[in-house]
C-alpha cells in the first residue's frame, strides 16, 4: 500500500524554496569557475583509445543522468514540498535527483579527457549538495517528525538500495508538473557542448591554452 504521509500538514514551506536556490547558485558559482579553467587549459596527454572510453563513459553518465533525473521528477512531480513521497526511486534513496545528478557531474568532468577535473567535479558538487541535503532533512524533520524519521532511519540517504523498492499503488504518478523541470536535466547536454565548443575554439587558435591539466 503506497504510504504518502503528512500532505495534510498545512506548514508553510519557507526553507526547502531557499535551499533550492542556494543549491542552484553554488552550482552556477561552481560551473563558471570549471569552464573558466577549461577554457584556458587542454586535456592532459594520453593514449588515444584511453581518451575515447572515458568520454564514451562519460556521454553515457550524462544520459543516465538525464534519464534518471526524468524518472525521478515523474514520480515527486506535484508532489515536492507538500507530501513525504517514499515510494518508486524515493523508496531506494532519499535523495534520487542529487543522486543522478552526481552521475552527470561525473559524466561532465569525463569530457574534460581529465580524471582529476572529474573527480574535482564531483567532489565540489557533493559538497554543495551536501549542505543542501542537511538543510533539507531538518525542514522535512521538523514538518513530517517521527514519519520522516522512520522514512530516514530506513531508507539510504544517497546510494540506493534496490532491495528496499516499493511502488504507488493507489496514487497515479503526476507528471504533468514534473515535465516543466525536465529543463534541469539538458543543463548537462549544454555542458557537455560547451566543452566541446571551447575544445574547438582551442584548436583553432581562437582560444589560449596555459595549462596541460594532471591525468
Amino acid at each position: 500500500m503506497s504510504t504518502s504521509r503528512g500532505s495534510e500538514n498545512n506548514m508553510q514551506d519557507v526553507r526547502v524554496p531557499f535551499l533550492q536556490i542556494y543549491r542552484i547558485n553554488a552550482l552556477r558559482v561552481l560551473g563558471a569557475a570549471a569552464f573558466g579553467l577549461l577554457a584556458v587549459t587542454s586535456p592532459p596527454v594520453m593514449p588515444l583509445f584511453i581518451r575515447t572510453i572515458l568520454e564514451a563513459m562519460g556521454t553515457l553518465a550524462i544520459f543516465v543522468a538525464i534519464v534518471g533525473r526524468c524518472w525521478s521528477l515523474f514520480y515527486i512531480g506535484g508532489r515536492k514540498n507538500s507530501e513525504l513521497v517514499d515510494f518508486g526511486p524515493y523508496s531506494i534513496c532519499r535523495n534520487p535527483l542529487y543522486f543522478f545528478s552526481l552521475i552527470g557531474i561525473a559524466g561532465i568532468g569525463a569530457q574534460t579527457g581529465s580524471l582529476v577535473c572529474m573527480a574535482v567535479f564531483v567532489v565540489a558538487t557533493y559538497l554543495a549538495f551536501d549542505t543542501a541535503m542537511r538543510g533539507e532533512e531538518a525542514y522535512l524533520g521538523s514538518r513530517y517528525g517521527e514519519a520522516f524519521d522512520d522514512y530516514k532511519r530506513s531508507v539510504p540517504r544517497l546510494l540506493p538500495d534496490p532491495s528496499l523498492w516499493r511502488e504507488c499503488e493507489d496514487i497515479p504518478l503526476r507528471s504533468v508538473r514534473a515535465v516543466g523541470s525536465l529543463r534541469d536535466g539538458i543543463v548537462f547536454l549544454g555542458a557537455w557542448l560547451a566543452i566541446e565548443v571551447v575544445r574547438l575554439a582551442q584548436a583553432s587558435g581562437l582560444l589560449p591554452v596555459f595549462w596541460t591539466l594532471p591525468l
